[in-house]
């Protein structure tokens, strides 16, 4: 399975304290790829690296081999349109309906006429089950429909690849469960590659093809593979007791 992200040797500090060091990993096309670890780690601050909203010291992030710190401002702007994103609290509009709000992205950056605009958006909708809420504000919907409808948005755009920042956080275990679900429905049925940030366990056994867990001590990856090997393999004491929930430091 060919790479679809690269990440080298990336360092990154925030208000001059070193968060990342030397962090460097892989994503395969296609897969569905965890960064977890515990509090104060730099799993945002990796997302948002990723995604071009922070400027490294040192290395780089490739995305199908190129830069997404390009300084050509039209290579960049094409880089960016590689991906979507899905914030943790989902980031809607609370003035745009969701439909309105999973237009915009067509509305700013394509030349699409209003016709196209709309249905677009509501089979995006529909693609995460909420065809019948195309009126509906988001003052008006569960939180679980909320991270449906900010899902909807990021695909609005048909990128290869979806960040989603702590998609379960703040959900009842029915709903995150359903969420699980349709990011695997949307994994298999439509190719795209997810990078998901998230600290919540059950969701990570059930979604990841593949982890990173990184350690705020040492500022780096301590573990990558697959969820459950860690949890049953790994012999690294912090790796254990992350999957094991022991201990109060992780």
């Amino acid at each position: 399975m060919e790479s679809i992200i690269q990440v080298n040797n990336l360092c990154v500090t925030l208000g001059g304290q070193q968060i990342l060091k030397n962090v460097s990993f892989e994503v395969k096309k296609g897969e569905i790829f965890v960064i977890l670890g515990g509090s104060g780690c730099g799993k945002s601050t990796l997302m948002r690296t990723m995604i071009g909203l922070l400027q490294p010291i040192s290395g780089n992030i490739l995305i199908e081999g190129q830069d997404i710190h390009d300084p050509n401002e039209i290579l960049h702007n094409k880089i960016l349109r590689k991906f979507g994103v899905m914030y943790q609290q989902g980031a809607l509009f609370g003035s745009l309906n969701l439909l309105e709000n999973v237009a915009l992205p067509l509305r700013e950056f394509t030349s699409l006429n209003q016709d196209a605009i709309e249905l677009i958006a509501t089979m995006k909708l529909k693609l995460v089950g909420l065809e019948n809420f195309t009126n509906h504000m988001p003052s008006e919907i569960s939180g679980g429909m909320k991270k449906r409808a900010a899902i909807a948005r990021a695909m609005a755009l048909d990128p290869d690849i979806l960040f989603l920042d702590e998609p379960s956080a703040g959900l009842d275990p029915i709903t995150s469960e359903e969420l699980d679900s349709l990011i695997i429905s949307l994994s298999k049925n439509l190719g795209i590659t997810f990078i998901v940030v998230s600290h919540e366990l059950p969701s990570i056994y059930t979604i990841a093809d593949r982890v990173i867990m990184l350690d705020k001590r040492i500022k780096t990856i301590i573990a990558t593979g697959n969820p459950q090997d860690l949890k049953i393999n790994s012999t690294d004491t912090w790796v254990k007791q992350f999957f094991n929930r022991k201990g109060s430091n992780i």
